[in-house]
């Protein structure tokens, strides 16, 4: 009976990984944005600590919601819980790799913010409702730049699937489609999750609240999830543009694996930066950010073409 390779444990590895340290990422980003505030800040592990104390309290519903309200946190962390399967890192492939796999990614995110949306429509709250219509319009104008951006890369590297074209070797040609694709998917990743400058997570202010503002009414286990996939979706999209933007050693798999985890703390670490250094934009001005975001991915795009 032949041996597995060590190398064909390193997409579960990942998943570990992600499972255990991706609350760090909202903690890094706090860190960062204290420090340039001449503060010092929450402890790194605070996440965990909020996670826990919620799991341990009780949910409470309200007498208008449903099983949608009940459901949307679950479903938003099983969403978040796939994309993350689909994702390669460190030059490894992902645990669910297969042609077509960049669609399913981009609609199981899609999914997440669905049962978000959904639940807060629930509550008959028309408070959360506003917040809903806005995720909604912002999610429109975000989806492009994603889909666009990843099909660019897939179409310079010549694959059909995330695993195939993040490898290092397959797009390494192609600098111009790379860097534009960087940049529309970093602007997807402050959009997907609620950073400035297109939403404020610490918000309290009821006419700039977006995302926050959905999730008012959940409590306990509930909004523990919710917290807890929103630490994955920044791990996920984080390890796309640390896919394309850090060189991966083929040599050795520890030395790519090391590259890749402190791309991702690099990546939280200048979300923190931006958000130290940036205003929050007007509401009217956010769809021209998410706008910029699918032309670089377009462009992209048609670079990829010629």
């Amino acid at each position: 009976m032949t041996a597995m390779p060590f190398t064909s444990f390193m997409p579960f590895l990942h998943v570990a990984t992600a499972l255990v340290l991706a609350p760090l990422l909202p903690s890094i980003i706090t860190r960062v944005k204290a420090i340039f505030a001449g503060r010092r800040g929450a402890p790194l592990l605070q996440p965990y600590y909020d996670i826990a104390k919620l799991l341990r309290k009780s949910a409470v519903y309200g007498d208008t919601t449903t099983w949608l309200f009940r459901m949307g946190p679950t479903v938003g962390l099983a969403a978040v819980l796939t994309a993350l399967l689909l994702v390669p890192f460190g030059g490894s492939p992902a645990v669910l790799a297969f042609r077509g796999d960049i669609i399913v990614f981009a609609y199981v995110l899609a999914l997440a913010r669905a049962a978000t949306i959904v639940a807060a429509l629930d509550t008959g709250s028309s408070f959360e409702g506003m917040g809903a219509s806005r995720e909604s319009a912002f999610s429109a104008i975000m989806e492009p730049a994603l889909i666009l951006g990843l099909v660019a890369v897939m179409r310079k590297a010549g694959g059909g699937s995330l695993s195939t074209f993040l490898h290092p070797h397959r797009v390494e040609t192609a600098a111009a489609t790379t860097t534009l694709v960087i940049g529309a998917l970093f602007v997807v990743y402050l959009a997907e999750n609620a950073r400035i400058p297109v939403d404020d997570p610490a918000t309290h202010l009821e006419l700039t609240m977006v995302h926050e503002v959905m999730v008012l009414d959940h409590s306990g286990p509930d909004l523990a999830f919710i917290h807890y996939a929103a630490a994955l979706k920044l791990w996920v999209l984080g390890a796309l543009i640390v896919g394309l933007a850090v060189p991966q050693p083929a040599a050795s798999p520890w030395a790519a694996y090391a590259l890749a985890l402190a791309g991702i703390a690099g990546v939280a670490a200048v979300t923190g930066i931006v958000e130290s250094t940036m205003a929050r934009l007007r509401m009217a001005a956010v769809p021209s950010l998410l706008f910029a975001g699918s032309a670089l991915a377009g462009v992209a795009l048609i670079l990829g073409l010629r």
